[in-house]
């Protein structure tokens, strides 16, 4: 374990200089609030120049950290962007250098189709799929562009303004007797259209289907997988069981009524996803978080971090064949369980994060019940290192299977523990401090191998590194607001509003309609459970947002499945499966 050199993000004032010189007038400059150099490309260029910002040493872009688009027909505030039916965007991430850059791409209805970026990041595959699925836009030269989140037969494009948005804005849903047959031969298997072969010399393959309904895909996840004998030739991975418009949904809710439908993103990260959310529109708005506010946040996040990596360690260990330490490992999360409930009135999912601070104060007694907590783990995780890291079953099960460089990470889009494991440590919270990070002192766990049981050496680590930053709080938990007093983040004191009625107007139109947020564009990034999770959020100048974008960690991990299973047998798989730390729904958001 070494600890990563902490710094901020590289300024990148003449980036888009160097870019302009060489690539012509085309390119288009873009201020967005977060401060991520932005330019427009054209469509004929755009290829040279993503794979400049990849490959020259200047740039040096080596993942492609999000790839998505916005249906701009009914966005009224554009001001200085060219015109576009629709945008294509592609976020790149830097870690040599620690910076961000951000290309757009124009395109008009009449014309939707972009040459695939496949090529240059094969992580743009699953990307590249979404956008066809989502918005209608196709990717020349992709080698498989198909549906990926809805059904293979769905009509129309749900991200568009034009797709209705509820239910009852569609006609009455109806089976018929041809539509049920139509839908049940489209999920006929079919092994060219995965991209398999039926046989080889000497062998005729078999197909298996894991999933969607399997205790060991964690979700309802299908891989198909195509067998010589027990050995792996190609293992294909199929999502999308689990989309529930996440992003859809969005655009229908204040900003402010859809912070508890963030919590449902990565379920087992409570209100750590609510963070980069509400960081996003804090930017937009120009809201100052409290000090008291910040540190309350990191502990609730680093307390869910804790409970979701208990949650990994015992289902890693299930999978693998041990079945005692998952129940010790759940008994320690209802412990946990029990002081978020205490603090914020619900267990999984309790919404609590507001823009510009949290919900409430801390209780009574919260310091009591935290301590405790943080003295009795320790001693746990010693336990639990000799019942399962330790053991010499899993260590065999797991040590050299599925393992990646750091190269190929990042070319996957691989973050979190999955790349620390590598041996590359790269910790938001230590490279790009948010939220008061700079604050606390902590290490960055790494490992070398980036195999299966590396890890899980990762995250085992995290937990006592999240107890590290828990007991500071702890210790040194500031006095003052736990919310921001700005206009856009608190209502009026309610006792007020019964002694005069403009209070209370602005005290029902807060709670009711929510902020009005100024037209921009932000991404914020924060580094969750399972890797990097960010929200890129559209504003239009009102209530609602324009677009929402969900960038998970789990979908790129997923899509990395074929390239570290071949050649294995499907015991190895599921250790494989296991060791990715993965939900659903963080993956169809």
């Amino acid at each position: 374990m070494v600890e990563a050199a902490a710094r901020v993000p590289d300024s990148v004032p003449g980036e888009v200089e160097l870019l302009t010189d060489r690539f012509g007038v085309e390119l288009l400059p873009q201020h967005t609030v977060d401060g991520i150099p932005t330019v427009w490309v054209a469509r004929g260029q755009l290829l040279e120049l993503l794979n400049f910002l990849k490959d020259d040493a200047a740039c040096s872009y080596e993942m492609l950290y999000d790839l998505t688009a916005i249906d701009e027909r009914a966005r009224q505030h554009r001001s200085g962007q060219p015109a576009a039916d629709f945008t294509v965007v592609y976020e790149l991430m830097s870690f040599s250098r620690n910076c961000d850059f951000r290309v757009k791409v124009a395109l008009s209805e009449a014309d939707l189709s972009l040459p695939s970026a496949v090529s240059v990041w094969p992580a743009a595959n699953w990307y590249e799929r979404e956008v066809f699925d989502m918005f209608g836009i196709g990717f020349s030269g992709h080698p498989n562009l198909l549906r990926i989140l809805t059904p293979p037969l769905w009509q129309g494009h749900p991200l568009r303004k034009d797709h209705p948005a509820r239910a009852t804005e569609m006609d009455p849903f109806k089976m018929s007797e041809e539509f049920q047959e139509a839908q049940q031969e489209s999920l006929r298997f079919s092994p060219e259209q995965w991209g398999m072969s039926l046989e080889a010399k000497h062998t005729d393959f078999m197909f298996l289907n894991l999933g969607p309904n399997h205790p060991s895909v964690h979700g309802v996840f299908r891989i198909a997988l195509q067998l010589d004998g027990e050995i792996i030739v190609e293992a294909v991975p199929d999502i999308g069981y689990h989309h529930r418009a996440a992003e859809k949904m969005a655009e229908r809710q204040s900003w402010h009524t859809y912070i508890p439908y963030t919590d449902r993103i990565d379920y087992l990260g409570g209100v750590m996803n609510n963070l980069p959310y509400v960081m996003a529109l804090e930017r937009m708005a120009g809201i100052e978080v409290p000090e008291r506010a910040k540190v309350i946040r990191i502990m609730l996040a680093e307390l869910f971090r804790v409970s979701s990596h208990l949650v990994f360690y015992g289902t890693f260990a299930q999978d693998v064949g041990q079945l005692s330490p998952v129940f010790y490992m759940f008994a320690d999360r209802e412990r946990l369980f029990s002081i978020i409930e205490a603090i914020t009135g619900g267990r999984m999912h309790p919404a609590w994060f507001r823009i510009g601070g949290v919900t409430q104060d801390l209780p009574q007694g919260w310091d009591r019940m935290v301590r405790d907590f943080v003295d009795y783990m320790p001693a746990r995780l010693d336990h639990y290192q000799k019942m399962v890291m330790q053991n010499g079953i899993l260590k065999r099960r797991a040590i050299g299977v599925g393992a990646y460089d750091t190269a190929e990470a990042l070319k996957w889009g691989i973050t979190g523990p999955g790349l620390r494991a590598t041996g590359q440590g790269w910790d938001l919270r230590k490279m790009r401090p948010y939220g008061g990070y700079d604050q606390f002192d902590f290490d960055v766990p790494v490992a070398q191998n980036g195999d299966t049981y590396d890890r899980a050496v990762v995250r085992v680590e995290e937990i006592r590194q999240s107890l590290r930053i828990i007991r500071q709080c702890l210790d040194n938990m500031p006095d003052g607001p736990y919310k921001a007093d700005h206009p856009q983040a608190s209502p009026p004191v309610k006792e007020r509003t019964m002694q005069d009625i403009e209070t209370l107007i602005q005290h029902f139109l807060n709670v009711s309609w929510g902020p009005v947020v100024p037209a921009a564009e932000c991404s914020m990034k924060i580094e969750a459970t399972k890797g990097i999770n960010g929200y890129y959020l559209v504003s239009d100048g009102g209530g609602m947002s324009y677009r929402t974008r969900i960038r998970t960690p789990s979908f790129p991990h997923l899509q990395m499945i074929p390239l570290i299973s071949r050649g294995f047998m499907i015991a190895d798989l599921i250790a494989i499966v296991a060791s990715i730390d993965f939900v659903m729904a963080d993956v169809d958001r």
